[in-house]
């Protein structure tokens, strides 16, 4: 869902404190604001009754410029991000209450508004989900090595689940990220475009399509290239992968066979 509002109208109106606002009802999004003017107060009230949404993250557009941005609890504005801070950081702040959570953007009074836009992408998230920058527990949590438990119950709720070799790791000191570029394998399931195919050239033989795609995870887990496959899983978070449990194929080959000989496991994956 994408939202697109002006704040035009408020700016003719100099000498009121006039406060634009929408509802959104989707679970993920975007929302942009062209020319601010005053204030904009976005709500967050999904329309799924069942589901439990615990956390809300926000990422400011790399443009973001002209607003300050607040989170609003119990009637209260905390400020989350200046105007000029880190854009394309991600924010996350959990949902307390009955409360429907909402972002409220302050336009800073500028004289030429006319290359003016701020924004950002949102998402609720679940109990189950795990983003960066939620915490220090979340953050030591997602370094863990997963046990055959969790190996097994990866391959049926993570947003990818991809098998492939490890091409590169770079690493970003200013993010506290390493970014794994992952070549080759296949892509059994996938929640957006993250891996790509990539066609083999015509006329070369031997040459054949393969799929090729980046992960992320936080510096602190000191992630290095190692030969062979593995199978990654993770979840992914405004269009970024980032890693949960990722053993070496035949180690999960051999994992899940024996609990699927035991009958013991969560879900199907495919065997070839």
């Amino acid at each position: 869902m994408a939202v697109t509002t002006s704040g035009l109208a408020c700016e003719a109106e100099a000498n009121s404190r006039t406060v634009q606002q929408v509802r959104l009802r989707c679970t993920e999004g975007s929302v942009e604001w062209v020319y601010p003017g005053q204030a904009l107060r976005v709500v967050l009230e999904p329309n799924l009754s069942s589901a439990r949404h615990t956390t809300v993250c926000i990422k400011p557009f790399r443009s973001f410029n002209g607003a300050s941005v607040y989170i609003e609890r119990a009637g209260e504005l905390d400020l989350l991000m200046t105007d000029g801070g880190r854009p394309e950081q991600v924010f996350c702040f959990p949902v307390d209450g009955p409360q429907k959570p909402a972002i409220f953007l302050l336009a800073n009074p500028q004289r030429d508004i006319s290359q003016r836009a701020v924004g950002f992408r949102y998402e609720l998230l679940g109990n189950r989900t795990t983003a960066p920058n939620l915490g220090q527990s979340v953050l030591q949590a997602s370094c863990c090595p997963c046990n055959d438990t969790a190996l097994l119950l990866a391959i049926c709720s993570s947003d990818f689940v991809v098998r492939g070799s490890i091409r590169s790791v770079s690493h970003n000191a200013e993010r506290q990220t390493s970014l794994v570029e992952v070549s080759e394998g296949r892509v059994y399931r996938q929640r957006s475009g993250v891996f790509e195919r990539h066609t083999g050239t015509i006329g070369v033989p031997g040459s054949s399509s393969s799929w090729h795609g980046h992960i992320h995870t936080l510096l602190q887990c000191h992630v290095k290239p190692g030969g062979g496959e593995f199978l990654f899983t993770g979840t992914e978070h405004f269009g970024e992968a980032w890693l949960g449990c990722a053993p070496r194929y035949k180690d999960f080959m051999s994992l899940y066979q024996s609990a699927w000989a035991a009958r013991q496991n969560p879900c199907e994956f495919p065997l070839d």
